[in-house]
């Protein structure tokens, strides 16, 4: 295959992925891009456009580096979801907050590599729950955190950048192994993360720097955002780092918590990315076609050329969505895409003739279709359709990464394999018998689903397909409940469990009873891998005018073992007051919930006998001049 002048419109599903195979790794392995960011992007849409649940359009691609180890995050290290207008900012924000002048705040997004120093380790994000470990990359940054700027000396998670100063002055000078330099601060940082030795950085003077994502923030009311928008970004735009958008995340952070995660991302918070653009197209078809519990209504657009690429379909979400937007074929849509996403339907406009895109039964089995909230499902079990799509996602989850749908769809079809117990009964020369299949490619396949038999407990309660129970769901469940004790827990007692509640409990056990018996059979068809639990941390508030900035003390807290929060709940075990005599909302919630309350110096006291000291970092003032920051 010709991996740089190629013709996607000739290709089939399976060379569309192996050509996104070698340009990820050309990308994230190699640092050494051999086409565009633009032919990139053609690349995932064409696959996207030939097979939307394939498992490389999900996959998290972290860069490639020189590690001394693999690094367990105690708190895991998602991605952000992600919105393209000031119209789905404010759609996610108002989903979620409890009144509508709810506090946000509004950071920047730093184009550089996630990381976490733990005090004593610096990791990379890594695939979320384990990152590589770069502490030999330490002598390179500099770290910038609130009130403080200096060696890499205290816990922080942030962003590795190169300033955009430090590129300007510094690295017009720095050599690569190679003799050339550097295009770009992200190429550079990501260059410097590969190196083993990085002494022939230090003696040209590279520097890095680690921005503690807590350093610039402004809190602005729910209400207000829209109005301070622009005067936000253009702030944003004055600082000294390279970004590619802005965060924006509920300043409780108790309420932030409470929302919970999906297996990619928390839900509390969410990316905005500056790049959007637009273009105007006409809807011709609309193509429904099977998720995991759904149908996914895909618009088919007259082709129309968006950021040097021909679109030809687009995202429609849901049902809900093409109702809200009294969408039908015809009808002149507004169509936007950024980065590697897939594009989508912003706005319409009614067209001379009208057709509604709306179906009535399974396109797959005939059945009629039922809604559920905002989807479309197909309610028979044995639909094929949904049959595929759930098969393959519960194999996604034990990571048989070898087990493509095309194969799935072999083994159904051939075997009437429905369960993934099923497959564990597979011999390798059954997988010979397949279409397409030789002596090799059998034995590994067998080789990989043999693996899977040994599987941690939380994928193999993700794998059972249970509504809105991914991976992370499944480890707070799975600490409370062992996983050969799931099928006795209640519906009250899954409730209690943080980022659960009451719904999403009822929804476990009745799929639990329901998938009893598949349940137990898989349990004697595997060995499980416990998942061990991270202890909760005692939650601390402050409140008051003290004498520090908040985020000191918020800092030291971190340091000395608690979690910061910004509201008095029940579940607080401390609350620091400059004033315990004061009336504060906060002290009277405390007083009437029994939670310990200590004036600040007391506090600064009991931990006068750790090696931690009270001493506050010295004043940066680089950011004087930006006002709009608190």
């Amino acid at each position: 295959m010709d991996f740089i002048n190629f013709d996607l419109e000739k290709m089939d599903v399976f060379q569309v992925a192996e050509l996104l195979t070698y340009h990820d790794r050309c990308y994230w392995q190699n640092n050494a891009p051999e086409i565009s960011d633009a032919r990139y992007d053609q690349i995932v849409e064409k696959l996207r456009e030939l097979a939307p649940e394939h498992p490389l359009l999900t996959r998290i691609n972290t860069p490639q580096v020189a590690s001394g180890g693999k690094v367990h995050h105690s708190k895991a290290m998602l991605s952000l979801d992600k919105a393209y207008s000031l119209d789905a900012l404010l759609q996610w924000a108002q989903k979620y907050a409890r009144t509508p002048d709810e506090l946000l705040l509004v950071e920047p997004k730093y184009d550089g590599i996630s990381a976490d120093f733990d005090g004593t380790v610096l990791s990379t994000r890594g695939d979320g729950s384990t990152g590589e470990d770069i502490s030999g990359k330490l002598p390179l940054i500099e770290l910038e955190s609130p009130g403080y700027r200096g060696r890499v000396d205290r816990p922080v998670r942030g962003e590795i950048v190169i300033r955009d100063d430090d590129f300007k002055n510094i690295y017009s000078r720095i050599r690569k192994k190679d003799g050339g330099t550097y295009k770009n601060s992200r190429n550079a940082v990501a260059g410097i993360m590969t190196l083993k030795d990085i002494y022939p950085m230090q003696i040209q003077g590279a520097k890095l720097t680690l921005v503690d994502y807590s350093l610039i923030s402004k809190s602005v009311p729910l209400d207000k955002l829209a109005g301070q928008w622009e005067d936000l970004k253009l702030a944003f735009a004055g600082l000294p780092y390279p970004m590619d958008g802005i965060v924006l995340k509920f300043a409780d952070a108790a309420f932030r918590e409470s929302l919970g995660t999906t297996a990619h991302h928390p839900r509390g918070e969410i990316a905005y990315k500056f790049t959007n653009v637009s273009c105007q197209t006409t809807l011709v078809n609309v193509q429904w076609s099977f998720g995991k519990n759904f149908l996914t209504p895909v618009a088919e657009l007259e082709p129309v050329e968006l950021s040097g690429i021909t679109i030809k379909r687009a995202s429609l979400h849901n049902i809900q969505n093409i109702l809200d937007m009294d969408l039908q074929i015809g009808d002149t849509v507004t169509v936007e895409r950024a980065g590697d996403v897939i594009p989508f339907i912003s706005a319409s406009e009614p067209g001379l003739i009208r057709t509604s895109p709306l179906i009535t039964h399974c396109p797959e089995c005939g059945e009629e279709l039922v809604r559920s909230g905002p989807e479309l499902c197909c309610p028979n079990k044995e639909c094929p359709g949904s049959s595929l799509q759930l098969l393959c996602a519960a194999i996604r989850n034990l990571g048989i990464e070898r087990l493509g749908e095309p194969t799935v769809k072999k083994l159904m079809a051939q075997y009437n394999i429905r369960h993934l117990r099923e497959l564990f009964d597979l011999r390798q020369e059954d997988l010979r018998r397949l279409e397409g299949f030789a002596e090799k490619s059998a034995a590994n396949l067998y080789r990989e689903i043999q693996k899977a038999r040994e599987v941690d407990d939380y994928q193999l309660l993700a794998a059972l397909n249970i509504p809105g129970i991914g991976p992370n769901i499944a480890k707070l469940i799975l600490e409370k409940f062992p996983v050969e004790k799931l099928l006795e827990a209640t519906v009250e007692a899954l409730a209690d469990i943080p980022g659960i509640g009451p719904e999403r409990a009822g929804a476990v056990v009745d799929m639990l009873q329901e998938k009893k018996e598949e349940f137990s059979e898989l349990l004697n068809a595997v060995t499980i891998r416990k998942h061990e639990a991270v202890p909760d941390a005692p939650g601390i508030c402050f409140t008051g005018k003290m004498p520090e900035k908040r985020s000191f003390y918020e800092k030291l807290a971190r340091e000395h073992g608690y979690i910061p929060v910004d509201s008095v709940t029940s579940a607080l075990a401390l609350l620091v007051a400059a004033d315990v005599n004061d009336n504060s909302s906060k002290l009277k919630n405390a007083r009437k919930l029994g939670i310990k309350i200590l004036p600040l110096d007391e506090f600064l006291e009991s931990l006068a006998g750790n090696e931690k000291t009270a001493n506050p970092p010295p004043d940066n003032g680089e950011f004087a001049d930006l006002p709009l920051f608190s």
